[in-house]
C-alpha cells in the first residue's frame, strides 16, 4: 500500500473515519501477511469500527491470528468475514477487554466458544457454567476454562445481549460454579478431610446478592459439622484446611492469571475469629455479640457450595436474625453512624475519581437499599431480595420508596454500574476508579454507546448520574415520610403510618407519632409555603437524624417555621442558600441553648444564610453597636433591653458557630484545632460581656447624671471574663473602682459610683425574654463584706496593708473591660507588681497557694461528684491546670514578659518558651485544659444551664459526645478518653504544683 510522499491512503483515510486513534499502525498491522485474505474486507474495517476501540481490537484480532496454527487460521478468518455473531462477538470483547486478548493469546482455540449462538447460550446458568468447568482438575486448569466461560459472558454484555443486572447475576452463577469447582478439587486432594465433614460455602456480598462485577474479591463464610462418627475437633481442622486450599486455587497468581480472591473476612470476629465455625457456634455469635453491619451484611447470605444442606440450614437459622437487627438495642446509633459516607480513607486525589465510595457512588444506592430493607423487611417479607436492583423495585412496589425516586435511582445506579463493568473489563483487575487518561475515557465512553464526542458524553452522563445519586440517597428515606401524612394521586402507594413511624424510630426519632404531626402540620396544603416545605424537609429529615435529638430538631423547625413562615424572605433563605439550611438542622438538633436564643427572635435565623454571618464581631464593632442604642433609647430599661437584645443576637451567632464547627456539614469538615474553637467562643462570649455592662453603665449613668458621672469609673474584669476564657454558663466576675472628679469629694463620687454598679446589676437582671447577666463582685477586697466600690487610693491602701497571696494570685487574670480607660491602666499598673512580685513569690507564699489548692480540693467539690469527671474542680480539670500555670506566672512573671498575661493558654505556651516547663508537659496541660472547657461548653448548649458534669440523661450524654467528636454509641469512649487525658495532666500538676520543681 505505497502512496505519494505527502498523501494520505485511502485505507488510512477510512481507519480515520471508522474511529481508529492510530491509523497509521492499523495500516502496518492489516498489511501483514497473516490478515491477506481478508485486509480489504469492508465488513471487517465496519466491525472493527463499531467496538470500544478499533485499535486494540485490530491488535487483539492480529495476535489470534498469529498464534493459530497455519492450518485452523483461515478457519478462524473465514468464520469472521462470514459468521456476523462470531465478528461482532470476538471483535467486541478484543476491543473492550485488553486481558481477554491475552487469554486468546495464550488459548487462540478458544475463540471457538464464541461460535455458538444457541437460545441456551444466551442465559446460562450455574449448570451450564458447570458444565464448562467440569474438565478442569487442577487449579491452572480451573483459570483457563474460568477465562473461557468469562469470554462467553463478557461477549454477551459488550454486545448487548445481556443487560447489567442479568450480566450481574451471570457473573454470579459464574462465581458459584468456580467455588464448587476449586472445592471438589481441594476435596480430590485430602480425601480423608473431605470425609471428616460437612462443609458449606455460604455467599455474602455482591455474589450473595447475585449481582457481581467481573473483577471483585468473592464474600464467603464458612460453615461445618463433623460427620457421623467423627471428631468434632479433627472433622473442624479438617474443613478449615479444605476451606483454606479453596481460597487458594481462586487467589493464587500464576502464567495463567489469577481468578479472583476469595475473602472470609466477613465471618464472626473477622480476621481474628476461626475461619470455619459449626452451625451452633455461629447462631452464638450472631446472637451475642453481632453488630448492625454484620446483620446488613447477612442480608445477601445465599448458600453456594458444598453441602447443600447446611448450606441451607445456615441461611434460615441466621435469616430471622437478619429482620430482628431493627429492634436491637444499639441499632439507631448504628444506623446513623452507617449513614455517614465514609470518603475518609480516600486520597483527596482520588475521590472525584472514585465510582464506589464516593459522593454519588454506587455504595450511597446499595446502603440506602439495604438499610430500608433492614428497617421494613421485619414485616415485610417481599423486601427481602438480595439484589440491589430487585430490592429497589419492591421498595417502590410496596410504597417504601417513591415511584419516580426509585426510577431514577434504578437508571443511575445501572449506568454507573455498567461504567464499573467496562471499568473493570479492560484489564481485569479490581478497580473503582475512573481513568484520567483520555484514551481509557474514549474506549470507556464508546463501550457505553457514545460515538460522537465520547470522553464529554462520558463525563456529563457520569455527573448527572452521581448528581441524582447524590440527591435522591438521602431523600428517599424522607420523602415517603411526608407522602404518608400527605395527599396523593389516586393509584400512588403510600407509606402507612405505622410503616412511617416505624421507620422514624430506626432512624433516630424517639417519639415517631409527634414528629408525623409536625410533618403533617409543616407540608400539608397547597400553599407555596407547604410546596416549599416538602421541598425542604427531606433534606433537613436526614440532618436532624444524623444528630442526637432528631425530635428537638424537627419540634424547633416547626416553632421556626411557624414565627417566620409568613415573612417572605425566610423559606427562600433556606431553599436558595446551600449552607443555611444545613446549618440551621445542625443548631436546632444539637442541645437546648442555641434553639432557646433563637426562639427568642428567630430573624436571628438570617445569620445562618450569610457567609460572614457566623464570624464574631470584634468588641469594638459591638461596642460602636450598643452604645449607639443607647444613645437612641429614650430610658435606661428600654436602652439596655436593647442592649440584652444585641447580646442574645451574639451569643446566637456563637454558639450557632461553635456548634456547626464542631459538628462540620457536608462541605465544610468539623474544626480540628480544639483549642481554636474555645478561644473563640472564651473571646466573643467575653467580648460580647464585655460590650454588654459597657452599654448596661452608658445607660444607667444617662439616665441620672447624663453625659458625665462624677467620678471617673472603670470594671474590670477578673477570672475567666478577665482571661477571655468565658463559657457560656459563666457569670461576669468584676471589680468596680473610681478616681473623683476634679471638685467632686469623696462621698459624693462614692455615692454615685454604688449608684452605677446598683443600677447596672438591676438593669442585666430585669426579667425579660433574654437571658440576664449575672455580675459578680465577690473577688473585692474582704469579699462580700466589703465595699463594692473602691477608689485607687482605698485598693492600693488594701492591697499594701491587708493583700492576702490568694488576693495576688486572683489579680494575674485582672483587666479592664469597660468605663474609664485611663482608671483601667492605672488599676493594672497599680496591681501589676502584686501578681507579678519582684524576685518571685518567697516560699512561704508558695506553701500557702498550695495549702489552698488542697483545701479547696477537698472542700469545695460537691458532694457525690465523680472526681475524675468535674470539669472545673476534678482531677486534671481546670482548676488544676489554672493553678499551675499561675504559680508559674506568680514566680517567673517579672523577670518573664510572655508570662504577663490574662489568659491561661497563653501564658502556658510562654512558660514553655522560657524553658519553665518541657514541651510535653505543657501540652499535656494544654489538651486537659481545651477539652475541660469544652466539656464544660458542651454541657450548656445541650441542657441549656450550666454544669461542669458531663449529664447523667442518655440522650444528653450523647449529645455531648456529638460535639466533642464522638460517633453515635462511643459515649464510653469519650469518658475513658476524658480520664485518660486528665489523669495525665493530674499528673503534671503533682509534680509541677505540688512538686519540689520551680
Amino acid at each position: 500500500m505505497t502512496t505519494a510522499p505527502g498523501r494520505r491512503s485511502s485505507t488510512f483515510t477510512r481507519l480515520l473515519r471508522h474511529g481508529f486513534t492510530d491509523p497509521s499502525a492499523a495500516e502496518q498491522l492489516l498489511d501483514l501477511d497473516a490478515l491477506a485474505s481478508v485486509r480489504s474486507d469492508p465488513v471487517l474495517l465496519e466491525a472493527l469500527g463499531a467496538t470500544a476501540d478499533p485499535d486494540l481490537a485490530l491488535r487483539g484480532l492480529v495476535r489470534i491470528v498469529e498464534a493459530e496454527e497455519e492450518g485452523d487460521r483461515q478457519v478462524l478468518l473465514d468464520t469472521l468475514v462470514t459468521a456476523k455473531p462470531l465478528r461482532d462477538r470476538l471483535l467486541g470483547v478484543l476491543g473492550a477487554s485488553e486481558a481477554l486478548g491475552d487469554h486468546l493469546a495464550r488459548h487462540p482455540r478458544d475463540w471457538q466458544a464464541l461460535v455458538t449462538y444457541e437460545a441456551v447460550d444466551l442465559h446460562p446458568g450455574v449448570a451450564e457454567f458447570e458444565r464448562g468447568l467440569a474438565e478442569a482438575t487442577d487449579p491452572d486448569a480451573l483459570r483457563v476454562a474460568y477465562r473461557r466461560c468469562l469470554l462467553t459472558l463478557a461477549a454477551r454484555d459488550v454486545c448487548g445481549t445481556t443487560g447489567i443486572e442479568q450480566t450481574a447475576a451471570e457473573l454470579a452463577d459464574l462465581a458459584t460454579a468456580t467455588l464448587r469447582a476449586a472445592l471438589a478439587i481441594a476435596r480430590t486432594a485430602a480425601p480423608e478431610d473431605a470425609a471428616r465433614c460437612r462443609l458449606a460455602v455460604v455467599a455474602m456480598g455482591k455474589c450473595g446478592g447475585r449481582e457481581l462485577n467481573y473483577v471483585s474479591d468473592v464474600d464467603v463464610i464458612f460453615v461445618a459439622e463433623a460427620r457421623e462418627g467423627a471428631d468434632e475437633t479433627k472433622a473442624m481442622q479438617a474443613a478449615t484446611r479444605l476451606a483454606a486450599h479453596m481460597m487458594r486455587i481462586c487467589s493464587e497468581t500464576t502464567v495463567e492469571g489469577t481468578i479472583w480472591e476469595v475473602d472470609a473476612n466477613l465471618r464472626p470476629e473477622g480476621r481474628n475469629g476461626p475461619l470455619v465455625r459449626t452451625l451452633s457456634s455461629h447462631l452464638a455469635y450472631y446472637q451475642r455479640w453481632a453488630k448492625t453491619w454484620e446483620f446488613q451484611a447477612l442480608l445477601k447470605a445465599r448458600a453456594v457450595a458444598g453441602d447443600p444442606e447446611l448450606g441451607a440450614e445456615y441461611v434460615d437459622a441466621v435469616s430471622p436474625l437478619v429482620w430482628q437487627a431493627a429492634d436491637r438495642e444499639n441499632f439507631v446509633p448504628d444506623v446513623q453512624k452507617m449513614r455517614r459516607r465514609v470518603v475518609d480513607n480516600i486520597p483527596a486525589d482520588r475521590i472525584d475519581r472514585e465510582l464506589k465510595l464516593g459522593p454519588g457512588g454506587l455504595r450511597d444506592v446499595e446502603f440506602a437499599v439495604q438499610l430500608l430493607q433492614l428497617v421494613h423487611g421485619r414485616s415485610d417479607a417481599c423486601l427481602r431480595s438480595g439484589s440491589t436492583l430487585e430490592a429497589l423495585r419492591e421498595l417502590a412496589e410496596g410504597g417504601y420508596v417513591g415511584r419516580a425516586d426509585a426510577a431514577q435511582l434504578d437508571e443511575a445506579y445501572r449506568f454507573l454500574r455498567a461504567m464499573e463493568h467496562r471499568i473493570q473489563l479492560h484489564r481485569l483487575r479490581r478497580t473503582h476508579l475512573v481513568p484520567d487518561d483520555e484514551a481509557d475515557l474514549r474506549r470507556l465512553g464508546r463501550s457505553l454507546g457514545m460515538r460522537t464526542d465520547p470522553v464529554a458524553e462520558l463525563n456529563k452522563a457520569w455527573k448527572r448520574h452521581a448528581s441524582v445519586v447524590r440527591r435522591l440517597h438521602e431523600k428517599i428515606f424522607y420523602r415517603p415520610l411526608l407522602d404518608a401524612v400527605a395527599q396523593l394521586a389516586p393509584g400512588e402507594s403510600r407509606l402507612s403510618a405505622k410503616a412511617a413511624a416505624i421507620r422514624l424510630e430506626a432512624l433516630g426519632y424517639a417519639d415517631p407519632s409527634a414528629a408525623l404531626r409536625h410533618l403533617e402540620a409543616l407540608s400539608s396544603g397547597v400553599t407555596r409555603k407547604a410546596a416549599i416545605q416538602r421541598t425542604l424537609l427531606p433534606v433537613l429529615l436526614g440532618w436532624f437524624a444524623d444528630s442526637a435529638d432528631p425530635d428537638a430538631g424537627l419540634l424547633g423547625f416547626r416553632k421556626v417555621s411557624d414565627a417566620l413562615g409568613k415573612t417572605p424572605w425566610y423559606l427562600r433563605l433556606l431553599r436558595d442558600e446551600g449552607a443555611a439550611a444545613e446549618n440551621l438542622a445542625r443548631v436546632l438538633s444539637a442541645g437546648r441553648l442555641a434553639p432557646d436564643l433563637l426562639m427568642r427572635a428567630p430573624e436571628a435565623v438570617a445569620i445562618l444564610g450569610d457567609p460572614e454571618g457566623l464570624t464574631p464581631r470584634t468588641r469594638a464593632h459591638l461596642e460602636q453597636e450598643v452604645l449607639a442604642a443607647v444613645g437612641r433609647a429614650g430610658d435606661a430599661e428600654s436602652a439596655v433591653a436593647v442592649v440584652r437584645g444585641v447580646r442574645r443576637r451574639e451569643l446566637f451567632r456563637t454558639t450557632a458557630a461553635d456548634l456547626i464547627g464542631s459538628y462540620g456539614t457536608e462541605d465544610s469538615p468539623a474544626e480540628q484545632d480544639h483549642g481554636a474553637l474555645v478561644d473563640r467562643v472564651g473571646s466573643a462570649v467575653s467580648d460580647l460581656n464585655a460590650a454588654t455592662i459597657a452599654g448596661a453603665l452608658r445607660a444607667a449613668v444617662r439616665e441620672r447624671w447624663g453625659d458625665t458621672l462624677p467620678t471617673r469609673f472603670a470594671v474590670i474584669g477578673m477570672g475567666r471574663f478577665g482571661g477571655h476564657e468565658l463559657s457560656y454558663g459563666s457569670d461576669a466576675d468584676v471589680l468596680f473602682v473610681h478616681q473623683p472628679r476634679e471638685g467632686v469629694s469623696d462621698e459624693e463620687a462614692a455615692k454615685a459610683a454604688n449608684a452605677v454598679v446598683s443600677e447596672m446589676r438591676r438593669l442585666l437582671q430585669l426579667p425579660t425574654a433574654d437571658p440576664p447577666l449575672l455580675i459578680d463582685a465577690d473577688l473585692r477586697p474582704e469579699g462580700k463584706t466589703g465595699p463594692m466600690v473602691r477608689t485607687l487610693k482605698s485598693y492600693a491602701a488594701y492591697y499594701r496593708r491587708w493583700s492576702l497571696v490568694w488576693e495576688s494570685q486572683a489579680l494575674l487574670r485582672a483587666e479592664p473591660v469597660a468605663g474609664d480607660e485611663e482608671v483601667g491602666r492605672a488599676f493594672t499598673e497599680l496591681v501589676d507588681p502584686l501578681r507579678y512580685p519582684m524576685e518571685g513569690l518567697g516560699e512561704d507564699a508558695v506553701r500557702e497557694i498550695r495549702r489552698l489548692k488542697a483545701r479547696m480540693e477537698s472542700e469545695r467539690l460537691p458532694r457525690g461528684a465523680d472526681p475524675t469527671l468535674h470539669a472545673k474542680l476534678g482531677r486534671g480539670g481546670l482548676s488544676d491546670v489554672e493553678w499551675t500555670v499561675q504559680l508559674l506566672q506568680m514566680r517567673h512573671g517579672w523577670v518573664e514578659p510572655g508570662l504577663r498575661t490574662t489568659r491561661t493558654r497563653e501564658a502556658l505556651a510562654a512558660a514553655c518558651a522560657a524553658g519553665l516547663i518541657p514541651a510535653e508537659d505543657a501540652q499535656t496541660l494544654d489538651e486537659a485544659w481545651v477539652l475541660a472547657s469544652r466539656v464544660r461548653n458542651a454541657v450548656m448548649l445541650v441542657r441549656g444551664r450550666a454544669g461542669d458534669t458531663f449529664p447523667a440523661d442518655s440522650r444528653e450524654l450523647a449529645a455531648v459526645g456529638r460535639y466533642l467528636g464522638y460517633e453515635p454509641g462511643h459515649v464510653g469512649d469519650m469518658l475513658d478518653d476524658y480520664r485518660r487525658i486528665t489523669r495525665r495532666a493530674r499528673a503534671v500538676v503533682e509534680e509541677r504544683f505540688y512538686g519540689a520543681v520551680s
